[in-house]
């Protein structure tokens, strides 16, 4: 096994097993109070969750977000959760195909069509390794897999405390405007847990990029897992330092939101259906879930990760019904109130 095998490797064992979540910083989430309806008018069944993400249609609006590939044991997780996204009808994200890049005979661990031959699936790639790549390289790397759509990631914060990791991020705007102008899919721009500002979310409008995915703070820490990986006494000095930076998951939804872009996904401590409603109510097109997801599967194989998604499309669907909500655009229109720090980030930031 390579060395970013054996990174992936690691970073999925200590997702799994690890105490890897922000300190103090929240999603904020838990700062949006849906306003319950008593007389709601609806029965369970009237409930509908469908919803068109990237070109597909889903039966509910989950993601499984990115988490690896490029090892065989990679693989082996990316096609027992691309099957389970495929039974309930959700969308499935494949781990950074970095790996990809240097070898190309690793193409199977990240190969899920088998099992999954309709699902949305997204491909991944960062940002900086896709920098100084042509447009036709990268649609091969998406084609070689069979996804619809390839997210693009941006770590900055985990590559400065990542050993050997990149400190030169000029130029980001302009490779974003080369592949949104070029690739013949969507192309999706994904934060890896630090979430988007609103500068930011208006650069990414100006490159033309039309789907994010805010994977906000609050959630899994990359910063974290980093600081697990290392003992330059450097990285772990910065690595404390900026463990709880980011922007949280409910502040980057509604920045993206206001942005108005064909896709906004939110993630970053997205855990329960009624996390997913309260993003969806913010504006969200649909959530994506990482870490519960691997947790789930890593306690009780795939059937643990059914019955975790399961759990959380029925939180949705009750939160839905408990709104008054029949569809996902009438939660998107629900009363809500917004608590004190979370009314401050949407008020003065900017």
């Amino acid at each position: 096994m390579n060395d970013i095998g054996a990174r992936k490797d690691d970073h999925l064992s200590l997702c799994a097993t690890g105490e890897v979540g922000f300190r103090r910083t929240t999603t904020l989430l838990e700062e949006v109070s849906l306003v319950h309806d008593a007389l709601p008018e609806l029965g369970l069944g009237d409930i509908d969750l469908r919803c068109s993400l990237l070109g597909k249609q889903l039966q509910a609006p989950v993601l499984i977000s990115a988490m690896t590939g490029g090892t065989e044991r990679g693989g082996a997780i990316n096609r027992d959760l691309a099957a389970v996204a495929e039974a309930l009808g959700v969308g499935f994200a494949l781990g950074s195909q970095r790996p990809m890049l240097e070898d190309r005979s690793l193409s199977p661990t990240y190969s899920v069509r088998e099992v999954a031959p309709t699902t949305l699936v997204v491909g991944n790639l960062g940002l900086w390794q896709a920098r100084g790549r042509s447009s036709e390289e990268i649609a091969q790397l998406v084609s070689d897999v069979g996804a619809d759509a390839l997210a693009v990631h941006l770590n900055t914060a985990q590559e400065l405390v990542q050993p050997g990791g990149d400190r030169d991020f000029k130029g980001g705007s302009e490779v974003l405007a080369g592949l949104t102008s070029t690739l013949p899919f969507p192309v999706v721009v994904k934060e890896t847990g630090c979430g988007l500002g609103p500068a930011t979310a208006t650069r990414l409008r100006d490159a033309g990029v039309a789907h994010v995915d805010v994977a906000g703070a609050g959630g899994t820490s990359w910063i974290a897992v980093e600081l697990q990986r290392t003992t330059d006494p450097s990285e772990l000095s910065l690595g404390e330092q900026l463990r709880d930076w980011g922007v949280p998951t409910a502040a980057a939804t509604v920045f993206g939101v206001r942005e108005r872009f064909s896709t906004v996904i939110a993630s970053g401590g997205v855990a329960s259906g009624l996390d997913a409603a309260r993003a969806i109510a913010l504006g969200a097109t649909a959530v994506g879930i990482a870490r519960p997801v691997l947790r789930a599967y890593w306690e009780d194989g795939p059937e643990g990760a059914r019955r975790y998604l399961d759990g959380v499309i029925a939180g949705l669907r009750a939160a839905m019904l408990l709104t008054g909500s029949a569809t996902l655009e009438d939660l998107r229109t629900a009363p809500r109130v917004i608590g004190p720090t979370l009314e401050r980030w949407l008020t003065h930031t900017g």
